[in-house]
């Protein structure tokens, strides 16, 4: 699914990107209007305002914003909204606001649309003529459907990818004939593509406003599609793009066409509740209808779910997440299988699913958190077009029209708040809230690090590695530092070296690890500072590489003793005489805050925060994929409180 091929033009990318990038707003037909009509009863002018808002939505936010401009600012190939902050954090350091507020609102959507997509399809099941009753077996079959979704993740999505296109295909097509058949009901509807009819329900029609909070619904999935330009590419996209919006709209209308026909809405009788997507269905295709529909949905979710995973990789390697456990399940480019954020997700979901049991009580909640991650999308889209040299007054045109859009489904989505619209807003603040404190409390250690010239001490660490009165520590010894200097370190690992337990080693290493804007930069540098004797190398790693800092490493060392630099063989004469590779140990230095050094209270309670984040996540040496066994981690104080500091007074 990640491969680089599928990016170009190609009858392959056009059916994956069907199976991966239109699963969510691929499926919205089947609660859209569902949600707009609810218990209202059916008339003309609610009928063809709601399609006309519906169409206009598509055009503007799906089409205009998303297929056609944000498409654009791809870093490297990658989208969403971490690749797109990326692209233009240099620009502004407060854009690391936008980009954190847009990432938690979308991944606390991300908990709802799996159940409301899931429970859709399977409560077309109510329509059919069953001996018992359908309804109570509903929530346990949408369960168990999440838990096989979950359960199956750890597998990579290889396997089951090869389906996803094929079967969006037929949902697609399906969606389009049944809203062709359809519309031979009333072919009246075809004006509401005629905005006014949009204007006069938003602005005329009694609560028609608030309903835009039903009608954006139509539209949540576009930030997704965004997410997943790496997996298929931007033209894959936007031609495939052209057969959704067909099918999409002409269901839409086939949809109104057979309400206004048959003037029945949801709270009728005759309805019994069921959605007016099943209601449309023909009596003879209703269960491979739903079958469809349900394995549509499911595809949707798996788009979701893998979308949560890369995005929460990349706020690890841009440091605005806790390291954890992230795992490549496939040789694929850019496929990660995160086992907490996996679980998180799925007891967010069974949550979702036992808390509101209906579709249509979960349209409540939906909806709200996915209009903060567009607002937040626009403002880092508008720096980005700045960045490419973009007209201003364009800038400003483009900007303040999506805003203006986006502020006005986000005050119509307001009225979701009581209705479980907290649920997700708990949620996108909880998500926030990780990300700042990981990324404050970084800032506040960095303000501590202390960076010392290496010159002014080689002279010293030549001495100690010749000095035999010092027993050996080892024979390659290797500290991670965050200088980005080549002639610098921290004055901890000097302290390290040479005063905590002076450390004789036959060659020194310092690794630095840079993340870079550039998706899947893979470089390094290397420099000699004493011949044959310390190393400074220099990694640079784009946000979405696995940081394998032993393999590359190793790789490094290799290379490095092929080309004569180093002498990596065994200094123990026994050894040596066998050509045994000589022993590494890596050295971690971690900070700890000191708990007599008084913060301002606001730094406190970050550092508090953070201390608790740090307990819970990898330890430095994991997150670097070192090998556990050759490392030793030294805590030190974050700040070093000096002696004349001290005042004590001497009694003789």
């Amino acid at each position: 699914m990640g491969s680089k091929h599928h990016s170009k033009l190609s009858a392959a990318g056009l059916l994956i990107s069907l199976g991966i990038v239109f699963g969510d707003i691929g499926t919205s037909p089947l609660y859209v209007l569902n949600a707009v009509i609810g218990q209202k009863a059916i008339t003309q002018d609610l009928i063809l305002g709601s399609l006309s808002a519906i169409f206009w939505t598509l055009t503007f936010q799906t089409t205009i914003k998303y297929v056609l401009l944000t498409l654009r600012a791809d870093n490297n190939g990658e989208g969403g909204i971490l690749s797109l902050y990326a692209l233009v954090r240099r620009q502004a350091k407060w854009l690391v606001i936008p980009a954190m507020i847009g990432a938690s609102t979308l991944l606390a959507d991300g908990i709802i649309t799996p159940p409301i997509s899931v429970t859709s399809a399977i409560e077309g099941l109510k329509i059919i003529q069953f001996d018992f009753k359908i309804d109570q077996y509903i929530v346990p079959i949408v369960i168990v459907i999440m838990v096989l979704l979950f359960i199956v993740q750890q597998y990579g999505t290889e396997i089951v990818g090869k389906f996803f296109g094929p079967v969006m295909l037929l949902w697609f097509t399906s969606l389009g004939a049944l809203g062709i058949y359809n519309l031979g009901f009333d072919f009246t509807v075809l004006k509401a593509i005629n905005p006014v009819y949009a204007i006069k329900f938003i602005s005329g029609f009694p609560g028609g406003f608030w309903l835009l909070g039903s009608i954006f619904l139509c539209t949540t999935g576009a930030e997704a599609l965004y997410s997943d330009l790496g997996h298929c590419g931007r033209k894959n996209i936007q031609i495939s793009w052209i057969l959704v919006k067909t099918s999409l709209i002409l269901n839409y209308f086939g949809q109104g066409a057979w309400l206004i026909s048959h003037k029945v809405g949801t709270a009728d009788p005759f309805m019994h509740g069921i959605a007016p997507f099943y209601a449309v269905v023909p009596q003879s295709l209703l269960i491979p209808e739903i079958v469809i529909a349900t394995m549509a949905t499911i595809i949707a979710s798996q788009a979701l779910i893998t979308g949560s995973y890369t995005l929460i990789n990349e706020a690890i390697r841009l440091n605005i997440w806790p390291k954890i456990k992230v795992i490549y399940p496939t040789i694929q480019r850019g496929q990660v299988y995160i086992p907490s954020i996996n679980w998180l997700l799925c007891f967010g979901c069974i949550g979702v699913v036992l808390f509101f049991k209906e579709s249509s009580k979960m349209e409540g909640a939906y909806g709200l958190a996915i209009t903060l991650t567009m607002m937040m999308t626009t403002i880092l889209l508008g720096y980005y077009l700045r960045t490419i040299k973009v007209n201003i007054i364009a800038v400003i045109l483009i900007t303040v029209t999506f805003m203006t859009i986006e502020l006005s489904f986000l005050v119509a989505n307001m009225e979701k708040l009581p209705n479980g619209g907290y649920v997700t807003i708990i949620i996108s603040f909880v998500i926030w809230m990780t990300m700042w404190m990981w990324f404050s409390a970084r800032k506040i250690k960095n303000r501590y690090i202390e960076f010392i010239s290496l010159d002014k001490y080689l002279p010293m660490i030549k001495e100690l590695a010749e000095d035999t009165s010092v027993p050996k520590y080892a024979t390659n010894l290797v500290y991670l530092t965050s200088a980005n200097i080549p002639n610098q370190i921290e004055n901890k690992i000097i302290y390290s070296i040479l005063n905590k337990q002076p450390k004789r080693a036959d060659t020194y290493w310092f690794v630095h690890v840079d993340v870079v804007d550039d998706p899947h930069t893979r470089e390094y540098k290397v420099k000699e500072l004493e011949k044959g004797l310390i190393f400074k190398i220099d990694f640079k790693l784009g946000f979405r590489v696995a940081p394998q800092i032993n393999l590359f490493f190793r790789k490094v060392v290799e290379d490095l003793a092929k080309d004569g630099d180093v002498d990596i063989i065994s200094r123990y004469r026994s050894l040596k005489a066998h050509k045994v590779t000589g022993d590494f140990r890596f050295v971690v230095i971690e900070r700890i805050l000191n708990y007599d050094f008084k913060l301002k209270a606001y730094e406190q309670f970050i550092m508090s925060g953070y201390s608790i984040l740090k307990h819970s996540s990898l330890s430095e040496e994991k997150a670097f994929g070192l090998d556990t066994s050759m490392v030793t981690t030294e805590k030190v104080p974050l700040i070093s409180p000096k002696a004349q500091d001290i005042d004590l007074l001497r009694v003789d």
